[in-house]
């Protein structure tokens, strides 16, 4: 892989992921200060990434890896929901709200799935070539949130009270529109089939990923996946409206130290898969999930306020370790002619089954430790932190090691 290859997929991880990053990690904040929104409705709008998600892997799979170029399908999709969040910022109730963010979920979430796809297929090592790549999407991320906090300072008490979190969207609609011009200059990712090859319904669907079932390993890693982001959605949910709850100021430029972390942490990947293998590198990816919400039980915004720094921080831990080497697992798991299907089913089972379940029971959780409009955050985040300690002794159990090894491509 040439160098302008790689500076060429790297903005585009930069863009993908400075969209998502540029509205969704306020968007807590934004529904309870702009729309006044009910932690039912918080829940429900956080659930459309979970449907889009779930759709996701049929629009991968009957598209991409059957009939169009996965960069053209890319440039298409952001174009549109460039108009979509250009809508969002416009938007005045959450009757308003929800049916402008819903389709433009169903949208954004299958473009997980092909910017990995276009990133896999240029690369001849993705355990060596993969994380140098994706790293430049967490620097988007920590751009976005940044520029919130400490440029425009979007989510400070006045932002808040006067309405200018919507901005956020605004912001990611423009990215949104360079990012959909932009992939289709991207290097040629045509579908795999050949022209002219008989497809059946299964095929079209990309079920023929669900294959990948039958290896026990695979399977065990599935269900862990769902599982993991149990715990997962309440972080996403919650982090945001905990922070700026109990007070703690510049709670979104705060937050950017997880993707900080995750810099440091993805150039690392190579390294632990090499050492302990993908098992270990999963665990330690798993318990970092449980030491995190502990932290937030105990932390405050005071003295212990460097808990709570500490939490957010360990965020490279808990995502590099367990998503980005499990993107890395199922490229080489899946067969030559359904690898987008296959990262579109585990992008199904994180950010669409589990994720979904997560972000319901997130919501029971809070509604269940609310007096008087007041939230008891530590028995909060106890209960994700003990359920993905369940989890790490689960997988510690079922799931075989491996070496490093059988994720280098051979074509």
């Amino acid at each position: 892989m040439t160098t302008g290859i790689k500076v060429r997929l790297s903005v585009m991880m930069f863009m993908q992921f400075f969209i998502w990053g540029g509205w969704f990690v306020t968007l807590g904040s934004y529904l309870a200060a702009n729309l006044a929104a009910t932690g039912a409705q918080t829940s429900t709008a956080f659930s459309t990434q979970s449907w889009g998600a779930i759709i996701a892997p049929f629009i991968v799979g009957l598209l991409a890896d059957r009939y169009f170029n996965a960069e053209r399908l890319l440039g298409v999709i952001h174009l549109i929901g460039a108009v979509l969040l250009f809508m969002l910022a416009r938007t005045h109730s959450f009757g308003e709200f929800y049916p402008v963010l819903l389709p433009y979920m169903i949208l954004y979430m299958p473009t997980l799935a092909l910017v990995n796809a276009i990133a896999f297929r240029q690369m001849e090592d993705p355990s060596t070539h993969f994380s140098k790549i994706r790293i430049w999407g967490t620097i988007g991320w920590i751009i976005a949130g940044l520029a919130i906090s400490y440029v425009f300072s979007w989510d400070s008490a006045a932002g808040l009270s006067g309405g200018l979190l919507k901005n956020t969207f605004t912001m990611s609609a423009a990215a949104s529109l360079l990012l959909g011009v932009y992939s289709f200059t991207l290097p040629s990712t045509p579908p795999r089939a050949q022209s002219g090859e008989h497809v059946t319904l299964r095929e079209l669907l990309g079920l023929e990923a669900l294959a990948l079932l039958k290896n026990r390993n695979f399977l065990v890693f599935v269900v862990a996946s769902i599982l993991i982001c149990i715990p997962l959605a309440f972080y996403y949910q919650y982090t945001n409206p905990f922070l700026t709850e109990i007070h703690v100021v510049n709670a979104t430029g705060k937050q950017t130290l997880g993707q900080m972390s995750e810099i440091a942490f993805m150039l690392l990947v190579p390294f632990f898969l090499l050492r302990i293998g993908m098992k270990g590198t999963l665990l330690l990816g798993m318990m970092a999930w449980a030491v995190r919400y502990a932290l937030f039980a105990y932390g405050d915004a005071g003295p212990l306020v460097w808990m709570l720094l500490i939490g957010i921080a360990l965020h490279g831990v808990c995502y590099d370790f367990f998503f980005v080497s499990g993107q890395i697992f199922t490229d080489s798991r899946a067969g030559e002619y359904c690898k987008t299907a296959a990262q579109g089913m585990i992008t199904l089972a994180t950010y669409g089954i589990g994720m979904l379940v997560g972000f319901w029971a997130a919501g029971q959780v809070a509604d269940h430790f609310v007096r008087y409009g007041v939230h008891d955050w530590q028995a909060i985040w106890l209960c994700p932190a003990i359920f993905a300690l369940l989890v790490f002794l689960l997988f510690a159990a079922f799931f075989r090691n491996e070496t490093a090894a059988i994720y280098r491509r051979v074509d």
